[in-house]
């Protein structure tokens, strides 16, 4: 595929995953927020969700669900999200408060603290998968959302790379559990580390 095919391409999947943001814009709103959650999954560290208000002429190409991304790639769009959305927050819950309530409550906990710390009030929120009961604001629950949605996708990626940013920092103060690389998540070198020094501060025990 030559570089002008794949331009052509990327610009086509960006007006694809424009189609839930361009119908709520016509219908008069003004302010759309994504959001997406990242460490559902894992045995360590926070749960980070992120909120995105972008702007109506949005045209940054490759924004995506982060899973499909590479870590170069999700870094270079973390920047270039931050400074084309019109405003974006993050929100988070600690191991603690994952074992005290479960992991969907402290994802819907955290899901809210992104939404009310937008610098702007979102008309229509747009959230991947989940319904949040609390909050007043119109909202639009989309199954695999960071692949249909590109506000939800530009959450996806400020979630993504902020969680595994600070991962790798937990690498440093709990090493053995080769956090660096798994970010958390069950793999082989994880479950050695626990097996070698049992459960450091940042495991969620309900997990384990």
């Amino acid at each position: 595929m030559t570089k002008a095919e794949r331009l052509i391409k990327q610009e086509e999947h960006l007006q694809e995953m424009l189609t839930h943001e361009r119908s709520l814009w016509e219908s008069g709103k003004e302010f759309i927020a994504g959001v997406d959650e990242v460490g559902r999954g894992p045995l360590a560290g926070p749960v980070v969700t992120a909120a995105v208000i972008l702007p109506k002429d949005f045209k940054l190409l490759g924004v995506d669900d982060s899973k499909k991304l590479s870590p170069k790639k999700r870094d270079e769009l973390f920047d270039q999200i931050k400074e084309a959305a019109i405003c974006w927050s993050i929100g988070r819950r600690e191991p603690q408060r994952i074992d005290e309530i479960n992991i969907l409550e402290a994802t819907k906990e955290a899901m809210l603290d992104a939404i009310n710390g937008l610098s702007v009030k979102p008309d229509h929120v747009l959230i991947d998968a989940v319904t949040l009961k609390k909050l007043t604001i119109p909202q639009t629950a989309l199954i695999h959302g960071d692949a249909i949605s590109v506000s939800i996708a530009a959450a996806s990626i400020i979630a993504k790379v902020t969680r595994d940013r600070e991962m790798v920092e937990m690498s440093k103060l709990y090493p053995g559990y080769a956090f660096e690389s798994n970010k958390g998540y069950g793999t082989k070198a994880h479950y050695e580390g626990l097996a070698n020094l049992g459960p450091c501060p940042i495991h969620r025990s309900t997990f384990l």
